[in-house]
C-alpha cells in the first residue's frame, strides 16, 4: 500500500528516507511522527536505521541502494559508515565513492536489477553499481530532466517518471527496465517524483499534500495492495479532470 505522512512538516519524504527491499535509511529529527508510520510498517520485516551521511539529513537524496548494496558520498564519515555497516544486513555491501555528483540520489535512480544514471556520472561510479549493487546501468535523461533520481522512482514492479517526459523517453526506459512506465505526479502535481516519494516491492511512502488520484496512480503502477496496471489509465483520466476543476 502507498502512505501520506512528512518529515518534520516537509512533503519530500524521499529526501530524508532511502527505502529498499532489505533496509531503511531514515534521516535523523525530530520527526516522531513519521519515524513511527515508518518502523510501524517496516520494523517488524527490515531494519530502520537511523542515520546521517555526510553530517546531513537529507540521507535518500545522497544515497543509492538496493537490496544488495549502498553506496555513500566521498565526504561520508568513518563514525557514519562504521554505524551503517552495524546496523545494515551483513549480506549488504557498502562502498564510499568519490563522485562529483556528490547527490547520488538525485543522479541515479535504481531497483535490485536496473539503475537509470546521470549521462555524466564517473566511470569509477558505473562501476561500483555494477560491483555493489549488481545492477545493469544506463545513463539516460527524462527528457528535460536530467536528475534521473529526483524525476523517476522505480522498484522492481514498475517505475513512476515526471508528468512531462515525453512519451519516447518513457517507452525507451520501460524497454530498458523491463517493468511497466506511467508519468505522474505526487504531492499536488510535483515533479519531483523521487523527492516525494520512497518506495519498495510492497510498500510506497508519499507526501501529505499528494491526492487520493495520484495516490492511486502510484499504487497501480508499483502493484502495491490488490490494485493492477490496467486501473491507471482512469486513474489518470480522474487525476486530469480533478486538476482542471
Amino acid at each position: 500500500m502507498a502512505l501520506r505522512c512528512q518529515f518534520e512538516a516537509s512533503n519530500e519524504v524521499g529526501v530524508f528516507c532511502k527505502l529498499t527491499n532489505t533496509y531503511c535509511l531514515v534521516g535523523l529529527g525530530s520527526s516522531d511522527n513519521f519515524y513511527n508510520i515508518v518502523e510501524g510498517e517496516l520494523a517488524d520485516v527490515i531494519p530502520v536505521i537511523h542515520c546521517s551521511i555526510a553530517g546531513t539529513r537529507i540521507v535518500g537524496r545522497v544515497t543509492i541502494g538496493n537490496r544488495h548494496g549502498l553506496l555513500v558520498p566521498n565526504a561520508t564519515t568513518d563514525q557514519e559508515l562504521q554505524h551503517l555497516r552495524e546496523k545494515l544486513p551483513n549480506e549488504v555491501a557498502i562502498r564510499r565513492v568519490d563522485e562529483r555528483l556528490s547527490a547520488l540520489g538525485n543522479v541515479i535512480a535504481a531497483n535490485d536489477y536496473v539503475a537509470l544514471v546521470h549521462a555524466d556520472i564517473s566511470k569509477e561510479t558505473e562501476q561500483a553499481l555494477q560491483e555493489v549493487l549488481k545492477v545493469e546501468v544506463f545513463r539516460v535523461s527524462l527528457g528535460e530532466h536530467a536528475l534521473v533520481g529526483s524525476y523517476a522512482s522505480l522498484s522492481s514492479q514498475g517505475c513512476l517518471v515526471a508528468a512531462k517526459t515525453p512519451v519516447e523517453t518513457q517507452k525507451e526506459i520501460a524497454s530498458l527496465l523491463q517493468v511497466p512506465v506511467v508519468a505522474g505526479t505526487v504531492n499536488r502535481g510535483s515533479e519531483l517524483i523521487g523527492a516525494g516519494l520512497a518506495t519498495n516491492d510492497w510498500i510506497a511512502f508519499t507526501g501529505l499534500d499528494t491526492t487520493s488520484a495520484e495516490l492511486s496512480v502510484v499504487e497501480s503502477i508499483f502493484k502495491l495492495g490488490n490494485r493492477v496496471p490496467t486501473e491507471i489509465s482512469s486513474d489518470l483520466r480522474d487525476s486530469l479532470i480533478e486538476s482542471m476543476l
